[in-house]
């Protein structure tokens, strides 16, 4: 069985190669393809060297982060400057239509043992959902939402994710502390090729 060290490093190496600055790229979708199709492969439940963390939950965080760089608040805040940047021919676009695939990978951890897994797996879960025909699953995640909005402190991203959805799926969020806004610093006086051009 691989060691973890070395797993979690190749991974870092990788993803930096196909999610660099934070973009799709034409790379990027079948390396995520490829880590969503390992989540369930025994090697996947080695212990991470520090805080026995399983190798499993880096995999789907790293998952999570990814297609949070293609959700609906990301593209439609990057095409309010870059008209056009979802069409239907992009790579953005593409790899937005893998979710559902992306979905059945992610699922099966919802209910995991582990809470990290089972923290990553349900929030790359909450953002995958956002494609149409994920919308029949969105009232069982709402209830994995809520317990991530019960459970993480206003500073985690992932808190403010789980409001997000909740949010733009028309659940009643009264009495429920919004999140903390990110800055959102990218803008008309960038022209933005930093984070659009591939890192190779």
């Amino acid at each position: 069985m691989p060691d973890a060290k070395v797993q979690v490093a190749a991974l870092a190496e990788v993803g930096e190669l196909v999610g660099h600055q934070n973009s799709i790229y034409e790379a990027t979708a079948p390396v995520v393809v490829y880590v969503a199709g390992i989540l369930d492969h025994p090697a996947a439940m080695s212990l991470r060297a520090y805080g026995d963390v399983p190798v499993r939950a880096t995999l789907l965080s790293w998952l999570f982060s990814t297609v949070c760089d293609a959700s609906d608040e990301i593209v439609g805040r990057i095409e309010q400057y870059f008209p056009g940047f979802r069409a239907r021919d992009t790579t953005v676009s593409a790899f937005r239509e893998l979710r559902p695939v992306l979905y059945r990978a992610v699922e099966p951890f919802l209910e995991d043992d582990h809470e990290d897994v089972r923290e990553a797996a349900v929030l790359a879960a909450l953002v995958l959902a956002e494609h149409p025909a994920l919308a029949g699953h969105r009232d069982r995640l709402a209830v994995y939402a809520r317990r991530i909005l019960e459970t993480l402190g206003d500073d985690d991203s992932g808190r403010r994710v789980a409001w997000k959805v909740l949010e733009a799926w028309g659940h009643d969020l009264t009495g429920v502390a919004p999140p903390r806004e990110e800055t959102w610093d990218w803008g008309p006086h960038s022209d933005g090729r930093g984070d659009l051009e591939p890192p190779f």
